[in-house]
């Protein structure tokens, strides 16, 4: 077994998407190659962008933000797949571009903006975020170094995602993206295995603090 073999997926897609977007902060053509261009996809069918864009990132902030959560709620989630697949670092990959694909979706309703462009793994990452909230819904997440039930921000975060993206986007951020990342990661579990269901009504009703 070799090194990359070791890897979780988590920290795998964690060192590539820095490396490219580290690539991309020094060459501008990397990021007008990558970046998620609804005009670009549908007329001139460049499907790729709808995967890619999850690899670059706007700065360093927006950057660090996402690999943060990624790799410390990524390496919990791929324990999670090991109890219930067998087939765990497929299953995260699986999931981690099924969110990346299904939360672009909303973006295509932009394809005749050619100036609408959208970067970033928030996707992905709030898919994440999400299926560990599923596996484990009272495990603290800490927003600002203020602690808070998982089950608790996922409600909070789904309701101001909503609220922002009905704001019309004006803060630069895709709150589709998150929003529907998120919902992809919390119903991934499910399409593994449904019995899940009755895992989560369990952890819930049974909150350890």
């Amino acid at each position: 077994m070799n090194f990359i073999e070791t890897m979780s997926p988590a920290t795998i897609l964690t060192l590539i998407t820095v490396a490219i977007t580290i690539w991309a902060f020094n060459d501008r053509r990397i990021v007008e190659k990558l970046i998620m261009s609804p005009y670009a996809v549908v007329h001139k069918k460049q499907w790729w962008r709808v995967i890619t864009h999850a690899f670059i990132h706007a700065n360093w902030t927006h950057l660090i933000f996402n690999m943060i959560a990624l790799w410390s709620f990524g390496v919990a989630v791929g324990n999670y797949f090991s109890m219930v697949t067998g087939m765990p670092q497929a299953q995260f990959y699986l999931m981690y571009f099924g969110a990346i694909i299904f939360s672009s979706i909303p973006d295509l309703k932009k394809r005749n903006n050619p100036n609408y462009l959208s970067l970033g793994a928030s996707g992905g990452v709030s898919a994440v975020i999400f299926a560990a909230i599923f596996f484990n819904p009272w495990s603290l997440i800490y927003v600002f170094f203020l602690p808070c039930p998982g089950i608790v921000f996922g409600v909070l975060y789904l309701l101001y995602c909503s609220y922002m993206s009905k704001q019309g986007g004006n803060d630069n951020i895709n709150h589709d993206a998150h929003f529907y990342g998120s919902i992809f990661g919390f119903i991934y579990p499910l399409l593994l295995e449904p019995s899940l269901w009755q895992y989560f009504i369990h952890q819930l009703t049974h909150p350890t603090f």
